[in-house]
């Protein structure tokens, strides 16, 4: 019975965190690049000095979906999306580097090339910058070519190439601005096969049927969980009308 109230107690709860999970994936249906959270949920074990049939459930964020969302054309040259698995690296304020797939790029007023959250995309070299009376056209491999928008149209010239990275999946962890790092820190190695494509951006690899089918799921499960707990109350009542008869 205790072990019942325990599972069906805190399932209950962590229950309700998985729909705050998947809530956040839907609200984030129309966000380019966005890669949906994946959680499960498992049993665990109290810790202490507890009765051994205490167990209770545990909510646990696995991770991220890596799959490819769909391609949108929007005919920009400075929008771009990864074909196939990689990721764009952008540098934070402190210095250290993460890692994107949203491909909304802009110019700031120096020039340099930033995302729409205006972090400096980074470069082989370093952030990009691109110089005054010029557009941008950026190659599937990353390179960035300056195109004069005076008379001399035909002095086009590369300036940089955008820093294009593949780590293992399994090396790379969410962090609170939505961006993904490498654990423990580092940088990862440029990858050569990474492949961008110029004037599209990527959508959201959240499928919005799916993630309101399974809020739905969640919220039977809820019901289940509490009518659970309901059930070991009634229980531990008629176990309790029991025992006081037989005394």
């Amino acid at each position: 019975m205790d072990r019942l109230a325990f599972i069906a107690m805190t399932g209950a709860k962590q229950l309700l965190e998985r729909q705050a999970v998947i809530a956040n994936n839907l609200a984030n249906v129309s966000t380019t690049g966005y890669r949906a959270e994946t959680h499960a949920l498992r049993a665990a074990y109290v810790q202490g000095d507890t009765p051994p049939t205490r167990a209770f459930v545990v909510e646990s964020t696995t991770g991220a979906d890596f799959s490819q969302g769909p391609l949108q054309q929007t005919g920009r040259a400075l929008d771009v999306a990864l074909q196939g698995p990689g990721w764009i690296a952008v540098q934070l304020p402190d210095g250290s580097e993460a890692y994107t797939r949203d491909g909304s790029l802009k110019l700031n007023e120096l020039g340099l090339l930033q995302t729409r959250d205006g972090l400096n995309v980074a470069g082989d070299a370093g952030p990009i910058t691109v110089p005054p009376d010029n557009d941008v056209a950026i190659a599937a491999d990353g390179t960035v070519t300056a195109v004069p928008t005076t008379n001399l149209k035909t002095q086009v010239s590369p300036i940089a190439r955008i820093r294009l990275v593949n780590p293992d999946p399994a090396q790379l962890e969410r962090g609170e601005d939505g961006l993904f790092r490498l654990r423990g820190g580092g940088a990862a190695a440029p990858d050569p096969s990474v492949r961008i494509a110029s004037g599209m951006l990527e959508g959201s690899n959240v499928v919005a049927t799916t993630a309101v089918v399974e809020m739905i799921a969640v919220a039977r499960q809820f019901d289940v969980q509490m009518k659970a707990l309901q059930t070991a109350d009634a229980n531990d009542r008629q176990a309790a009308e029991l025992l006081s008869v037989a005394r």
